[in-house]
């Protein structure tokens, strides 16, 4: 501990040990590690406060307090004193520590007749502003000075004093004089005090210089004079928000800069203050425009009303330099008439819904020929945007509301008894099921485009919903709830769909937002039936099924004939009545299913394929997770097994057997067609024709550089009541022969007849399989099509 510390934790020895007072420094030290004003002399001072309460009050009397005169200050000086008059005091702004904690600044200047400093207050100092103003004699004590951005500047720590001095005498300073000046007289290159009424704020708008992000908001000033416009830069701009400014409101600022540019004055807040108040000034108010009485050309209008429809923001490039900009339009009505709006770059950020009412000051009203009225308001950079303005009147709020009455979502059953195609609606409900996305060309100009198709229901109706390009690329989320704005109605051959395109929004719900909506349970029960699996029908429509995986396929990359790719995966699951086959389609077949998970398929498409019914995973399908009550009539994994791989001896099965359980032994196995090469076309037999890269089909006459190889084992299977003919592909007989098919192929690809005797090592082996049974019409007899191999054993 150094000499200096000693001598201050002598100050409370008697309340504290010496390693408690090191580790209050250290906590210190560690909390203000990013405060560059504050140092171990800073950190003592305020554990001394703890214990000693009058430190304050002895403070000052202490011989390094006595006060100074300004100008023999110098860089460097510690523990400094001095008094003089208040000339200026800058708001508080605030900033943020690399480590991310908040804090406040302010500037005052103090002057006597020696000379001028600046004070800076930090956030435990700004408290002693409370009751002083420009004018005021003050004591400051416990500062250490050093070289600032604009001369000398005295920093206060935490237990500075900065206090008026009541028993100055006021002849012995410097006269403050907070002469006003007119608009009209400001001259460049002074500072002026001004009282004037803010007549208009433009939004704040955000600029890049030298690579770092910054703000800047520009505010027009009046009073009987002229006019004048005010800019505030960077934490400046908060002075918006904290003092609550307003247009219309009178207010007072001192030493602001002012600069001359194009022969036009402005002003510059710099370290100058605001001061928020009722000040004489002349009154001012806009003349605000009926929007059914706008014409074009009209400028710099002023209008308010409520707006009925918002569009999402709109990214563009500018041809000019490449840069991104936005835009963002929505439309507003006042009684009189409706108009669209465009906002443009930071305006578009504003947080602006429908049903708000928003107040427009500066705009120019412009031919818009894609518009219903025929023109539209375009903003500008000093178009003051206000969402919700206060102090309005009562007759004003009587036709707000009025309107906004009229903006509620619209039944979904309302618009499919509607009978106008190509209007906009507002509708609320859920989404039932989501389709997959799909690519289209347009004959138009040959771009490409996607959609996605959805279902959607209130309760009332279920309607189809088309997601168009970008809107496409939303995560909708099967059960959760939508507000959907701008949608537009859209008539086909037998049905009425809603079109959500680039004007339309889609606005995701709480639950508390959606607590009017019924459930998705409730909804499902309302738009779908129930059935067990055995008691499904082909063609059946509007039905959701539950049950348990007990099987998941690899997924299948397919080719239309087209030659585009599909993704096909297949997996079966049972219920308590039976088992079926689902078919996934596209990015349903990219989704990962665990064996014994339990699932709930709605309005699925009911095939008969085979024989047998598929449920196939179609674009108005959805697959979700089964509620708690759901689940509790489920059988477990282990009791569906139990159910539908039935055992089997094999004079007991019988045609279209599904999932048998069979046991027995390998014989007359054939080794000689383990290879079947077919046509990647038309998935015809190849057989021993040589491959290269221009081979062609003799079936279907197509070139192919590679086939399609299946590797397969025939044979039959024997118990002790009988035997059936059956054979072993791909995966299966990668498990019997334990090697993978890859590997197969090469080796007798290379040497026909390789694996011969490993295939025939395989006589006798008692094997215990899953397969479904299909009838040989040609031979008149069962054929087991194995599925999955159990266990293998000799």
């Amino acid at each position: 501990m150094t000499d200096e510390l000693l001598e201050k934790y002598d100050q409370i020895k008697e309340f504290i040990s010496e390693d408690e007072f090191l580790n209050e420094m250290n906590k210190l030290k560690k909390e203000n590690l990013n405060v560059s004003f504050m140092n171990e002399e800073t950190f003592a001072d305020q554990i001394i406060g703890r214990y000693v309460e009058k430190e304050n009050e002895v403070l000052t009397d202490r011989e390094e307090y006595s006060s100074d005169d300004i100008g023999l200050l110098e860089d460097g000086d510690k523990d400094k004193s001095f008094i003089g008059v208040v000339k200026t005091i800058s708001n508080p702004r605030s900033f943020k520590t690399r480590k991310g904690n908040s804090g406040k600044v302010c500037n005052v200047d103090v002057e006597d007749k020696t000379g001028k400093i600046r004070v800076v207050l930090w956030t435990e100092n700004i408290k002693h502003l409370k009751n002083i103003s420009e004018g005021d004699i003050v004591h400051v004590a416990g500062v250490d000075i050093k070289d600032g951005y604009s001369g000398l500047e005295a920093t206060m720590r935490p237990r500075s004093v900065f206090e008026k001095a009541v028993d100055a005498n006021p002849e012995d300073y410097p006269i403050y004089e907070e002469e006003i000046t007119p608009i009209k007289d400001v001259e460049a290159d002074t500072k002026v005090n001004i009282i004037a009424r803010i007549t208009r704020i433009p939004p704040i708008r955000s600029y890049n210089k030298n690579g770092k992000e910054g703000k800047v908001a520009s505010l027009e000033l009046q009073d009987a004079s002229g006019t004048i416009s005010y800019t505030l830069w960077n934490n400046n701009v908060d002075l918006i928000e904290s003092l609550d400014l307003n247009d219309g409101d009178t207010v007072k600022i001192l030493q602001a800069q002012v600069r001359e540019r194009n022969d036009e004055k402005s002003l510059t807040h710099w370290d100058g203050r605001i001061i928020k108040g009722d000040f004489e000034v002349p009154d001012f108010e806009h003349e605000i425009s009926k929007i059914g009485d706008l014409d074009d050309g009209d400028s710099d209008i002023e209008i308010i009303g409520v707006v009925t429809k918002i569009q999402d923001i709109r990214k563009f490039i500018r041809k000019s330099d490449k840069s991104e900009g936005q835009l963002r339009n929505f439309n507003i009505t006042d009684g009189t008439g409706s108009i669209r709006v465009t906002l443009w770059g930071d305006s578009a950020d504003l947080d602006i819904n429908k049903g708000d009412i928003v107040k427009l000051i500066g705009g120019t009203v412009v031919y818009d020929e894609y518009t219903q009225e025929g023109h539209s308001v375009n903003t500008n950079f000093s178009t003051q945007v206000s969402v919700n303005p206060k102090n309005l009147s009562d007759e004003d709020l009587s036709i707000f509301d009025a309107i906004r009455e009229k903006l509620q979502p619209m039944p979904i059953e309302q618009v499919v008894l509607g009978d106008e195609e190509n209007v906009d609606v507002d509708v609320m409900g859920r989404i039932m099921s989501v389709g997959d996305i799909r690519t289209f060309e347009r004959p138009s100009d040959g771009s490409q485009g996607k959609v996605r198709s959805a279902s959607f229901s209130d309760g009332t109706e279920v309607i189809q919903l088309s997601l168009w390009d970008d809107k496409s690329q939303i995560e909708l989320e099967v059960g959760s709830a939508y507000l959907l704005e701008n949608a537009r109605v859209r008539f086909s051959m037998d049905s009425i769909s809603l079109n959500i395109g680039s004007s339309s929004r889609v606005i995701k719900l709480s639950e508390d937002d959606a607590k009017f909506l019924p459930s998705f349970e409730t909804l499902e029960k309302m738009i779908y039936e129930y059935r067990e699996i055995s008691d499904l029908d082909e063609y059946d429509e509007n039905v959701y099924v539950i049950g348990r995986i007990f099987e998941v396929f690899e997924a299948r990359e397919l080719e239309r004939d087209d030659g585009s790719k599909y993704l096909l995966r297949n997996i079966e699951i049972a219920d308590n009545s039976q088992a079926i086959r689902v078919s996934l389609w596209g990015d349903n077949a990219k989704r990962e299913f665990d064996e014994g998970e339990a699932i709930k398929i709605q309005n699925p498409r009911v095939d008969l394929y085979n024989d047998q019914l598929t449920l196939n995973i179609a674009g108005s399908t959805a697959i979700v997770k089964p509620s708690d009550d759901e689940l509790m009539n489920l059988p477990s994994f282990e009791e569906l097994k139990e159910a539908i791989y039935v055992p089997k001896e094999i004079e007991a099965i019988e045609d279209n057997d599904v999932n048998v359980r069979v046991t027995g032994t390998l014989k007359e196995i054939n080794p000689d067609r383990l290879l079947l090469r077919k046509c990647p076309h038309c998935g015809n037999n190849i057989g021993n024709l040589d491959v290269d890269s221009e081979s062609m089909c003799d079936f279907c006459g197509e070139t192919f550089d590679e086939p399609r190889t299946t590797i397969m084992i025939p044979a039959t299977l024997e118990d002790e009541t009988g035997e059936i003919t059956l054979t072993f592909f791909d995966n299966l007989v990668e498990d019997l022969l334990e090697m993978p098919k890859e590997e197969i192929v090469n080796i007798v690809s290379d040497e026909p007849g390789a694996l011969d005797g490993r295939i025939e090592d395989l006589e006798g082996l008692t094997v215990e399989i899953i397969a479904n049974v299909s009838y040989d019409e040609y031979n008149e007899d069962r054929k087991l099509n194995p599925r999955k191999i159990l266990q293998k054993y000799y």
